[in-house]
């Protein structure tokens, strides 16, 4: 249970805010506030003259409002029916309301149920059910271009703007100040935080305006202050990204950038244009990796690595001029990988990277002994694709 000394903002429900002040929230479960009832409220205007009460519909949507705060992101509910209300006094200009709204049962819509209080007093006791608005939902002072795509779940926070050709698939979230821009697709359920800039034109002297794209794959979470840039005419005219990456705060990715699935770029890493990463690959803090570079699958580069050379597959590069320094062991066994994969990884890797002789002539070696195992093949048909080497 959080206590909250200031209040929350109410839902953004129209026409009114009944809602001054959220006292507790536990997450998921109950909810308590309170309404001050003003005597100069516009809904009295005219509401039985002479005797103002505060009308029962609208002490049913104070509920829901305060029902809104219990999900974690007071995100807003719509009412959709009330199975019981009892009403045992009037609400008057003047009245302190304690309102308390707990959640009934599992499931969508909520089913919930509230409780109206002034002081000792009962005033009123309702079940009823809410729901989740199937449509985006857009802050007022958010900016969305007319053209803009949202689809059903979508949340945009206070003065977040987003382009006139962005498309935003189901679920997503656009924090406070963020700046979704150009051709840019953001797949379900991605996170965009505040002050991110995701879509604007790529960083690069060579670029004409074209209409180039940025392709974010689903549960991306994209995170303060980083930068995502689309691609260009000379890279295929895509920066494009897999599913489940985190993107840590103020990381930057440079156009015609391809990232694969479950990809993490830690706070200040930074990836030239024209890099390639693999599935599970982490960029460490503060990473510089240069352009047209490849990180192979499930590597490490370590924290203030310059990466300007290719990092293989399972391995971990470090330093300046990064070199290697031998398998990412802690991230396939986290990954799943068994004792047995990882000693022959290890020894493909000695047999690669540790002993003499021509490079052709140690790849040849290992296939030909270890090249029926998925994981070895994969490490070295990467090493012989290399254009720009890899590291030593």
């Amino acid at each position: 249970m959080t206590p909250h000394a200031e209040p929350r903002g109410p839902s953004p429900a129209f026409p009114y805010a009944l809602i001054d002040r959220v006292l507790e929230v536990e997450a998921g479960v109950r909810a308590v506030g309170t309404k001050l009832v003003s005597a100069n409220e516009p809904y009295f205007a005219g509401h039985f003259p002479g005797a103002p009460v505060l009308p029962g519909v609208l002490v049913c949507e104070a509920l829901v409002q305060l029902g809104a705060h219990l999900a974690e992101d007071a995100e807003e509910l719509r009412l959709v029916a009330v199975d019981r209300a009892r009403f045992r006094r009037p609400v008057l200009p003047g009245d302190a309301l304690r309102l308390e709204v707990t959640r009934r049962a599992p499931g969508s819509p909520w089913q919930l149920r509230g409780v109206v209080s002034v002081g000792t007093a009962l005033v009123a006791e309702v079940d009823f059910a809410a729901a989740v608005p199937a449509g985006p939902r857009i802050h007022p002072t958010a900016a969305v271009a007319r053209g803009a795509e949202l689809d059903q779940g979508v949340t945009v926070g206070p003065y977040a703007v987003v382009g006139r050709q962005v498309r935003i698939a189901a679920g997503c979230r656009i924090g406070a100040h963020a700046v979704i821009d150009g051709w840019t697709t953001l797949g379900a359920g991605t996170r965009v935080f505040s002050f991110a800039s995701v879509g604007s034109i790529p960083q690069d002297l060579k670029y004409r305006g074209e209409p180039s794209t940025l392709e974010l794959g689903a549960a991306n979470i994209v995170r303060e202050f980083v930068s995502i840039n689309p691609g260009t005419a000379a890279g295929g005219m895509a920066t494009r990204t897999g599913k489940g990456c985190l993107f840590m705060v103020n990381a930057h990715v440079g156009h015609d950038c391809r990232l694969g699935d479950h990809v993490i770029v830690s706070p200040g890493a930074a990836l030239g244009g024209h890099v390639t990463v693999e599935d599970h690959a982490i960029i460490g803090g503060l990473v510089g990796v240069h352009q047209f570079v490849r990180i192979g699958e499930s590597a490490l580069c370590a924290a203030g690595a310059m990466v300007s050379m290719d990092v293989p597959p399972y391995c971990v590069a470090a330093g300046d001029r990064a070199r290697l320094h031998g398998l990412n062991a802690v991230g396939l066994r986290r990954r799943g990988f068994t004792p047995a994969t990882l000693a022959t990884l290890k020894r493909a890797y000695r047999m690669l990277f540790q002993a003499s002789g021509a490079r052709r002539d140690a790849v040849a070696r290992t296939r030909e002994a270890l090249g029926h195992v998925r994981e070895v093949a994969h490490l070295l048909d990467f090493v012989v694709a290399s254009q720009r080497g890899v590291c030593r």
